[in-house]
Order: C-alpha cells, then structure tokens, then sequence
C-alpha cells in the first residue's frame, strides 16, 4: 500500500510513498482510507516545525483527520465490514496520570501521551490503517463524506463544553457570543453556537470569497472590522486565531461575567500589554480565560450528535478541494477560498 510520511523536524521531507501494511498490533480494526482532512497541524508538521516518529522508525505517517471504511471489524468489535468510521487521535500516556486513568487523555498533566499522525503513533493517511475498537467511532452513514469533520468538530464541541462549564460558577444566561476566525474550526464553533440558540457573530479579516457567507448561511453575523467596533462585549468568545493581537483584543472587549475559551495557539504578534491589563480586564469584571485543546470520547460523541443536527448542504460547503493523495502538495498550498481541503482515498 501507499501513505504520505514525512522525516519529523525536516522540511520537504514529505512523500506519497510504498509503505507497509498496517501491523496488526496497532489495531484489531482494519480500515480502508476513505479521506483525510488537511489543517494546520499538518502542514507546520510538513514545514519540519515539529512532529514525532513511531519508536524505532525514521518516518511518521500523517494525518489525524479521518474517515474510513471498515474492511475487517475484528473478532471483538461491534462493528460491521463497510461501517464508516473515524479514529480518535490522542492516546493515554503510559503511567497513567490521574486525568488520562479516568479517561480524560485531552487533560493529560505530564506530557507523555501519544497522537496518531503527530506524536509517536503512525497517523491516517495510508489507504489501509488499523485501530482499536474503542477508539473507532462509527459514523452515521448519510454523512458520507462529511464525516471526516468530525475530528476538527471535536475540538470545539470540547470548547463549547469548557464554557459551560465555567459559566455554572454563578448565575450566567449568556445570550451572544463571538467567535474569532473563520476557518474549518471557528465555523464549526459558530456551528455549534447556533445549535445551542445563542446569537453568533463571527469575527475575521477577509471580506470576500466563501466564509462571509458560510457565517450568513448559519444565521449568524459576519464581521471583518476590528473587534472595538463591533459595537457590543460579548457574553463568549471562543478564539480560534491564535494570533497574539486578537487574544488581547478579546481580554478587552469580553462582556462583565464572560468567559473566553482559547483554542488556538500560533505567533500571529504579541499581545502588547495584557499582562498589564489583565488585572482591569479580567479580574474587576469576574471573567475566565480558559484554554482548551484535543478531545476525549465523550467530545466525539457530542460531535458526532452536532454533525448530524447541522445542515448537510451547509457541511459540504465547507469542503472547499478534494485532492488525491498521490497530488497531496497541492493541498498544502493554501487558496484564499479554501476552507476545508480534504484528501480523497477512495468514494464514500
């Protein structure tokens, strides 16, 4: 078979190249490729920013953004030859650790768990890949292609849970909420807001192409402006830029009470001055920074049951290119109407 593989920590080390078959110890589970999502992870990981190679080999496999179908379910999987299904990407560490010994491998507290197609465990961009059957999580077949959304969605299902959570620390019934950045994620954020009634609006720079009107589609506002003139302080604001500027803007302008879940992470500039205004912005006015990343079972459950509430028409807008593994760099070259690039294995 074929998988893309890159030498971790060397950039323009990627290729589409003869691999072997995936070895029986990673999984009872053997799954064709149906698709792959691409994001950012991957390509700082192509670009040699980071990356961890499987023990004892030189070459990761990528991907942690899958969809696949089921050709041998094993002999102690509930699941059935031609089952979709994705793979759950974080796996506990080895001690374990308080969080991943109950399950919580997202909240692990020393670092040492593994991530397929990141850290230490071959990822999901081969035609065939193995799993165990407690880290497969079916698909609901009229999803078809779509379902390979369902680990980005993960992501900020687990965002949306954090803010909740806070929230329940005192009297909170947040009506409005901001979402920063308009990519696969902050739209699956905005999403996630809408299904949960609240009034969404979504900040970014671009002013033309798909994503103004993505947001519209989902009722909720779109903005290109700075975020001081926006003309409210709202009650959430989940962040998906990473960008340092951005993070101060939100310490400044959440509303009394508000909380706001950091999901990105990047070197978009400094935040100038927030630990100087944190004091002020946050403290006199009760709000919470909460960061959040990765996801455990639970967040691909409730992922899973937001997929299938969300309109199937608006779902496969975001899928902006479908590329073929064997052209995977093409992928990796950005457009200014891409969305969500995905690479197409086989038909779903």
């Amino acid at each position: 078979m074929k998988a893309i593989t890159v030498e971790p920590k060397k950039p323009g080390s990627a290729r589409w190249e003869e691999a072997p078959e995936p070895d029986e110890r990673d999984g009872s589970v053997l799954v064709e490729a149906v698709a792959a999502g691409v994001c950012g992870t991957d390509a700082e990981i192509v670009e040699g920013k980071y990356g961890w190679a499987p023990q004892g080999k030189g070459r990761l496999v990528l991907g942690h953004e899958s969809l696949g179908r089921v050709l041998d379910p094993g002999p102690r999987s509930s699941l059935k030859r031609g089952d979709l299904v994705v793979g759950i990407v974080r796996r506990p560490d080895p001690v374990p650790c308080p969080n991943c010994a109950v399950g919580e491998w997202d909240m692990c507290r020393n670092g040492e768990y593994t991530e397929r197609g990141i850290k230490q465990i071959d990822g999901f961009m081969s035609e065939r890949w193995r799993i165990e059957p407690e880290y497969a999580v079916k698909v609901a077949p009229e999803l078809g292609l779509l379902g390979v959304l369902l680990e980005p969605t993960t992501v900020v299902a687990k965002a949306w849970e954090q803010v909740s959570i806070v929230g329940k620390r005192a009297y909170w019934e947040p009506q409005r909420a901001l979402v920063t950045g308009a990519g696969p994620i902050g739209l699956l954020a905005a999403l996630i807001g809408r299904l949960h009634g609240l009034e969404v609006h979504v900040l970014d720079r671009v002013t033309t192409g798909p994503k103004p009107e993505l947001v519209k589609s989902l009722g909720a506002t779109y903005h290109s402006g700075a975020m001081a003139d926006l003309g409210f302080e709202p009650d959430i604001i989940i962040e998906c830029t990473g960008v340092g500027q951005v993070i101060s803007d939100c310490f400044q302008h959440i509303g009394a009470g508000g909380a706001i879940c950091l999901t990105g992470i990047g070197s978009g500039g400094r935040a100038g001055g927030v630990v100087a205004d944190v004091a002020s912005e946050i403290v006199l006015k009760n709000n919470v920074v909460v960061g959040s990343v990765n996801a455990n079972k639970r967040h691909w459950y409730k992922a899973a049951q937001d997929l299938a509430r969300a309109d199937r028409e608006w779902l496969t807008r975001l899928v902006s290119r479908r590329v073929r593994p064997e052209d995977f760099a093409h992928a990796f070259e950005r457009s200014p109407d891409d969305v969500k690039v995905v690479l197409d294995f086989a038909k779903a």
